[in-house]
């Protein structure tokens, strides 16, 4: 164990406070607008923040990490400098995401937001359930494993997708391949994809019409792995249900927001009071790996 003192930079003041226990830690404040420390600086906690630029400026001879409160890191590589390490949020978002799209889908099926529209009136009408019906899953990483976990007692059949196809202790996962095949069969597909060239706008219009009538779309990936355009194309037959959009924010003239059967939160996924003691044991953890000479968990890039 070595007996150097670590320098820790939070973006706020409430976390002086919060990591005021940490020994062998010298923290100070820096939000990652304001000019750089002049000091080096070992671990930045940047804020938590969607935007990829603002990077660039960053000295590498006076910052060896950063970690980031999010889990994507969406154009990050563009703008980090060469030598600087930056890791993201594994185990903060996944389990507050999934219930958010559970959340989604839910009210999408029982039209939970038109009963919120009709205020003062008593419409009553049979709706959709989740009971008996097959959804599909398609991304079975973090998110996806948790989004599994949560559906589990709601009496539907889960149809899993991931890039291929394999074999699990849990059953079949599809291969992407398959899908022009299992899209007819699925009341309702939640996707919980990373963005990448193959998933950039793979829900297309060729997508949404391999979808039975009624189906609904849950997006709590990237808001690029739907074509919203064709969202629009589809209005009527196809619901959106997404915590993010294409473009993001999106713009109060913006046609989805009048599109029937859509309903969108503004990419709040994350943004649960469950968040902020998980990225403290996050910190807290890559703090303990660098007293130990340790490469900090987590890695994505450097």
């Amino acid at each position: 164990m070595t007996s150097r003192t670590l320098h820790v930079t939070v973006p706020d003041e409430s976390w002086l406070e919060s990591l005021d226990d940490l020994e062998g830690v010298e923290l100070s404040v820096w939000d990652m607008g304001a000019p750089q420390p002049e000091h080096h600086v070992d671990l930045a906690l940047r804020p938590y923040t969607l935007a990829a630029g603002g990077l660039e400026v960053l000295d590498a001879d006076r910052l060896d990490v950063v970690q980031s409160q999010l889990l994507g890191f969406d154009g990050v590589a563009d703008s980090l400098p060469d030598g600087i390490v930056y890791c993201n949020a594994v185990g903060v978002h996944e389990g507050s995401t999934a219930e958010l799209a559970v959340a989604l889908l839910l009210a999408s099926q029982r039209e939970i937001d038109r009963y919120a529209r009709e205020t003062g009136q008593w419409n009553k009408s049979f709706t959709a359930s989740l009971i008996d019906r097959r959804l599909m899953l398609l991304g079975t990483g973090g998110i996806g494993r948790e989004i599994e976990k949560r559906l589990g007692g709601f009496g539907a059949e889960l149809v899993r997708v991931a890039s291929t196809s394999r074999e699990d202790d849990r059953g079949t996962v599809h291969g992407q391949d398959e899908l022009p095949d299992l899209l007819p069969t699925v009341d309702a597909v939640l996707l919980a994809v990373p963005l990448s060239d193959s998933t950039t706008r793979l829900v297309d219009d060729a997508f949404l019409t391999a979808l039975p009538d009624g189906a609904v779309v849950v997006n709590v990936s990237r808001g690029k792995v739907v074509d919203t355009d064709a969202v629009v194309r589809q209005a009527g037959r196809i619901r959106l249900a997404a915590d993010v959009t294409d473009p993001e924010p999106l713009p109060p003239e913006h046609p989805l927001w009048t599109t029937p059967g859509i309903l969108i939160s503004p990419h709040v996924g994350g943004m649960s009071s469950a968040m902020r003691p998980r990225i403290e044991a996050v910190v807290r953890r890559q703090v303990a790996r660098l007293l130990a000479g340790q490469r900090p968990d987590d890695v994505v890039l450097g």
